[in-house]
């Protein structure tokens, strides 16, 4: 037995004891109201099923009518989010998450974002918030070699970044409940992809501003909602990316967020955070969802020799359809990263001093 098999037959028997339990108690009760406005004016976006790693589940998106945040409704439960997140970043898929968030993919793409801050400031100490194994400020150190940068995440893989010398000091925890001792210590902080995952957007920027110290600057960047990418893929965009993402902020209603926190708003730009994958990423959600991996330990029914060596042959069969995708998406991507079928965007805020 290979030891990716002998990893998937030990963890089989803990997830079938849990999913036998049901699904349903991951989730929250439903909302009634915005968490970002109050409104009750609600409408579904998007129900789906878990397409990144297939476990059994159901999730769905609501959008508020009057301030078009869109949120998980009901949202998942710590306990919920520990299930779905387990073996994504870490365990089983560990080596399949180092390859797309790695260096060896996102080298240019971190080194850009170095260089859109460097324009406002030479920071003495940067915080990346969600560092995971701490690859971006790696990456920012060649552009802005004296700067001392720092990583907070909630797994290990923030120790293992200060061990390999990618980030030189290691914050392992919640934002939100580290900021009181961190209070004042940094002039440039970051949250890539990082508030659509958080529970309260809102109180991570809070704590973001007692970190910063006044005229120190935060970079964010998030999926963009109103990306028309959404409503052409539906349920197979995968920035939705369910069931982690629980948050989609339009861009205006988190300019008005940051000014009503005591921040500047510097910069805005959909260009350069697009990441032209979206065809690309739609191909292969939508053939994992029919032709999922036969050997998840989430599995009920173990798969044939048969089953197997049929999938392995859809696979490559489906191989010119994932070629013309890719395609697309390089040629599309000057063009598109200009127009509103841009997947994400950027903002730079500069803390404004406190009131006296």
């Amino acid at each position: 037995m290979s030891a990716s098999a002998q990893a998937v037959a030990e963890r089989r028997p803990a997830y079938l004891t849990e999913l036998a339990q049901g699904t349903e108690r991951f989730h929250e009760p439903r909302r009634p109201d915005c968490p970002w406005c109050g409104s009750t004016k609600l409408r579904t976006r998007l129900r789906t099923t878990d397409l990144l790693q297939h476990k059994p589940g159901t999730f769905t998106l609501d959008q508020c009518r009057s301030c078009a945040h869109s949120f998980q409704n009901p949202r998942l439960t710590p306990e919920g989010l520990n299930f779905y997140y387990r073996d994504f970043y870490d365990g089983l898929r560990a080596d399949q998450a180092e390859k797309i968030f790695g260096p060896q993919t996102s080298t240019r793409r971190y080194a850009a974002r170095a260089r859109a801050l460097a324009r406002f400031m030479e920071p003495e100490s940067w915080l990346d918030v969600g560092t995971g194994h701490g690859h971006f400020p790696a990456v920012a150190k060649e552009v802005l070699p004296y700067t001392a940068f720092d990583g907070l995440d909630i797994s290990d893989g923030v120790e293992e970044g200060r061990r390999e010398g990618r980030v030189d000091e290691a914050h392992r925890g919640f934002l939100t409940d580290l900021a009181p001792q961190l209070a004042g210590r940094y002039d440039a902080m970051s949250m890539f992809h990082y508030l659509e995952h958080s529970l309260d957007p809102r109180e991570e920027l809070k704590a973001a501003h007692r970190v910063l110290r006044p005229g120190g600057h935060l970079m964010i960047e998030v999926p963009d909602p109103e990306s028309r990418y959404a409503k052409l893929l539906g349920k197979w965009w995968v920035s939705y990316f369910q069931p982690q993402h629980l948050h989609f902020i339009p861009l205006a209603n988190l300019r008005t967020e940051l000014r009503a926190l005591g921040y500047t708003v510097v910069s805005v730009d959909r260009r350069e955070p697009h990441v032209p994958l979206d065809l690309t990423a739609a191909c292969a959600l939508l053939l994992g969802h029919y032709l999922p991996d036969a050997d998840d330990p989430w599995r009920t029914k173990i798969p044939s020799d048969f089953q197997r060596k049929l999938r392995q042959a859809l696979m490559y069969t489906s191989a010119p359809a994932f070629v013309a995708a890719y395609a697309a998406d390089q040629l599309l991507a000057p063009l598109v990263s200009r127009t509103r079928f841009s997947n994400a965007y950027r903002v730079i805020a500069r803390r404004d001093p406190d009131a006296s």
